[in-house]
């Protein structure tokens, strides 16, 4: 499958889903990742578990991955780092470096994965393969709410969300040429994200859920479940917004079926809702197509 934009919609704004999983290892669900493509460039949001391969089945040419936006720095966000990295220098990225944008400790980890990968990078560059030496460095940035990428009409916004005791914890706002998406990143009810949201075709957000007596058997679920939004949260979060399609990724879910998460949410919020799976994407023009993995 192939989601290079069209030639036709040259202002189209295009989301896919690339992983849609908890930290749990989920057949069909890898860890959590977006990629973003507007204004002829393509932007990746958290790299979990296999994003490259997400990337590859979505048929993005490796050497076209340069740009990584973080929410947070949990290991189920970016365990595909390394992967993202290395793999695109091997086969295609030439002399230009990745750019990674973050939270703070961005920076420092980007640099220590520099240390820990420095034989490879030793032998590829200066020993075996000889590859440019400009395609494996990396320009990090630790940024906080305020910051904004904006280039060729395309502008992203970076906002706080309540992902307490992980601080910081961001949002993203895209917006390009009339058209705009909103990642949630991992949050609980959110008021911040709902002022950043304001106006959005498309909001894309975290969920959490689990039957009321495994929350009350298991303290250390009630704990992790309590750092996300119930599907009764999300619906408050979507009925204020009023996306004109919302989608839920990163399920986290524990002895609850996806098909009762929706149910719960539609109960409090009548708009357009459809549950994310990976590699589902969404083609935002003058209105929002979901287009599903099997297209």
């Amino acid at each position: 499958m192939t989601v290079a934009l069209k030639q036709e919609e040259p202002d189209a704004l295009r989301v896919t889903l690339l992983g849609t999983g908890r930290p749990k290892p989920q057949p069909g669900r890898t860890g959590p990742a977006a990629l973003v493509e507007a204004a002829g460039k393509r932007f990746v949001f958290d790299c979990g578990r296999c994003t490259l391969q997400r990337l590859d089945e979505a048929g993005v040419p490796l050497g076209e991955l340069k740009y990584l936006f973080l929410t947070h720095l949990h290991s189920d966000h970016i365990v595909g780092i390394p992967d993202f990295w290395l793999t695109p220098w091997i086969f295609g990225r030439g002399n230009e470096p990745l750019r990674v944008w973050g939270p703070e400790g961005t920076r420092r980890m980007m640099s220590k994965l520099a240390e820990a990968f420095e034989f490879d990078i030793h032998l590829r560059r200066d020993v075996d393969e000889k590859l440019d030496p400009g395609g494996v460095e990396v320009i990090a940035e630790d940024i906080e709410q305020g910051f904004v990428y904006e280039e060729d009409g395309l502008r992203i916004t970076v906002f706080d969300v309540d992902h307490t005791p992980i601080k910081p914890a961001f949002g993203y706002r895209i917006d390009y040429a009339g058209r705009s998406a909103v990642l949630s990143g991992d949050t609980r009810y959110s008021g911040n994200l709902i002022e950043f949201s304001r106006g959005v075709d498309l909001l894309v957000h975290e969920v959490a859920a689990a039957p009321p007596r495994e929350l009350q058997r298991s303290e250390r679920l009630a704990h992790i479940i309590g750092h996300h939004t119930s599907p009764e949260e999300a619906a408050s979060v979507f009925s204020q917004v009023k996306p004109k399609v919302a989608a839920f990724t990163h399920v986290v879910s524990y002895g609850i079926e996806r098909r009762e998460i929706v149910e719960r949410t539609k109960a409090g919020y009548s708009g357009e809702l459809v549950m994310g799976e990976d590699l589902m994407r969404f083609e935002i023009t003058d209105e929002v197509r979901v287009v599903s993995p099997e297209s």
